[in-house]
């Protein structure tokens, strides 16, 4: 997945379950300029940070394979 898919991507997650951009970083373990960084394409998550997102996108079920097939 490239760049701004991710970002994108990231941020659907975010929106759907209601967190800020800081609430998710503390979740994930990040700080929120990192969040920041991903959902306006500067940088990528890490292969931990990764893991992480998919966690959560298995929690959100059904809707969060919807999002994730629409970047796939």
């Amino acid at each position: 997945m490239k760049q701004p898919e991710i970002g994108c991507l990231i941020h659907e997650i975010r929106l759907l379950m209601g967190l800020t951009q800081e609430e998710l970083a503390i979740i994930i373990g990040v700080s929120f300029p990192t969040v920041n960084r991903w959902e306006n394409g500067h940088t990528k998550p890490s292969k931990l940070a990764v893991q992480q997102i998919e966690t959560l996108v298995e929690r959100l079920g059904e809707k969060g394979q919807k999002i994730l097939a629409k970047y796939q």
